[in-house]
């Protein structure tokens, strides 16, 4: 079912390390063994690897194939894990990296240093649908007929879309009240079945693995290391739009750190594999509502320490938050998640490119928005989180004006319209736009135009 002893699972602990072949599903995408999660890995010598990453270039010219097409798969043997009949595309990672000039001025950066990674032109309007690619490629390939997701609501479009596309029955959790409607129109409108559960994400994301485990549906949350498969491939077309060379930093939103996991992963792949010379720094960026990594990180000590973290520390953090039945609460609500099930998968990718973390409020992530949205990009609010943690990382002179910067904003601004709007009617913030009202007569509204 899978390319014969190139790809299988492995278990991320070291003192386990149990290894599965990649035509398993294994119940909830943990290890039977210890219960940790899972990564996909390659025995590379199996696999027709380029000699060097410009060399997918060529694949530009075959844009009427299909996986050629795809900005994920026309990497495909930097994620090979099934045959490609089994692989899925809508034309995913479509996306553009843009220099922004006006953005790093507001970010204190010299031009022409900052670039913005714009995954908001995927078919369904964020970077998940790298990852789904990936996943629904391994549920084609594993036969699978039904599949569920937890959701803040991007999980929960892209997936609602790709499994319309591969004739999947999809259902989505979404905590109460907890989701952006232009996220839940699109799970709605491409057909699949919602639970509103009284809740929130983590809550969700609790009955879901619950729920996949019983009935054997097919989990397409980021604890399924497929899915993170896949979102590799939005580093390898920022290298790709950077004339095959890596940036300084990688700044990137923190939710369930499925996105820096998977990033961590791509550049010690691409190192032990010779394609690149040096690995870039990655920037992590919270919200302060939501702010597990940060806390565990910067206050606790929590580190990778060879895949042997301290789960104790983990399983107290968690606790604490059980008892004070604390919840997330932050505008972007892509990242209003305090229990990441990527937590550890994470750690391992600071540790490989040398990471930090940050968290940033509400009101830096809407201003750093409006920027944004200003000066030729508008995005969800959890991708500001980027710009507003760039923001500060300068002013801390953490980054160097003169680093090249490449900051993942992760979805488009029809996703929550609501706190766009909300942001510039209500005068929230230095940025503000708010509509001005005019009675019904031409001088009047001339005076407007002119002032």
């Amino acid at each position: 079912m899978s390319i014969t002893g190139a790809a299988y699972q492995k278990c991320i602990n070291p003192d386990c390390g149990a290894e599965f072949d990649c035509g398993s599903v294994i119940g909830g995408f943990k290890c039977p063994q210890c219960g940790e999660l899972l990564d996909v890995r390659y025995n590379w010598d199996k696999i027709d690897v380029p000699g060097r990453l410009n060399e997918f270039a060529a694949r530009w010219a075959d844009r009427d194939r299909p996986l050629d097409f795809s900005g994920v798969w026309r990497f495909r043997e930097l994620l090979n894990f099934c045959d490609d009949r089994y692989k899925v595309t809508i034309g995913e990672g479509r996306t553009i990296l843009q220099r922004n000039d006006a953005v790093a001025e507001y970010v204190n950066m010299q031009l022409g240093r900052l670039f913005l990674q714009y995954e908001g032109l995927n078919p369904s309007g964020s970077f998940k649908d790298n990852g789904m690619t990936a996943a629904f490629s391994h549920a084609k390939m594993v036969e699978a007929r039904s599949c569920a997701c937890a959701s803040t609501g991007n999980t929960s479009a892209s997936m609602a879309l790709y499994a319309h596309s591969c004739g999947l029955k999809a259902t989505v959790f979404i905590g109460s009240g907890r989701i952006a409607f232009g996220k839940l129109s699109q799970a709605m409108d491409y057909g699949a079945r919602t639970i509103q559960i009284q809740g929130d994400f983590d809550d969700c994301m609790r009955q879901v693995q619950d729920v996949c485990t019983k009935l054997g549906l097919y989990l397409l949350n980021s604890l399924n290391p497929f899915r993170l498969e896949g979102q590799k491939a939005i580093m390898y077309r920022i290298i790709e739009a950077l004339g095959w060379d890596v940036p300084d930093w990688i700044v990137v939103p923190g939710g369930n750190l499925g996105n820096s996991s998977a990033f961590g992963k791509a550049f010690l792949e691409l190192k032990q594999l010779g394609l690149i010379e040096r690995i870039p720094r990655m920037a992590i960026i919270n919200a302060t509502g939501a702010d597990t990594l940060t806390d565990l990180v910067n206050n606790k000590g929590l580190i990778w320490n060879e895949g042997r973290v301290n789960q104790e520390m983990i399983d107290e953090y968690y606790a604490d938050l059980t008892a004070r039945n604390f919840s997330p609460h932050t505008c972007a609500s892509a990242i209003e998640i305090s229990r990441p099930v990527n937590l550890k998968k994470c750690l391992r990718a600071i540790d490989i490119c040398n990471g930090l973390v940050l968290a940033v409020t509400d009101e830096e992530i809407l201003d750093a928005k409006a920027v944004i949205g200003r000066h030729g990009l508008g995005c969800e609010p959890a991708s500001a989180a980027s710009i507003a943690g760039l923001r500060r990382l300068r002013s801390e002179d953490v980054i160097a004006p003169d680093e090249r910067v490449a900051c993942v904003l992760t979805g488009h601004p029809l996703k929550d319209p609501n706190i766009t709007v909300n942001y510039h009617k209500q005068n929230q913030g230095q940025f503000s736009n708010p509509p001005i009202e005019a009675p019904n007569d031409l001088d009047e509204i001339i005076k407007l135009i002119k002032q």
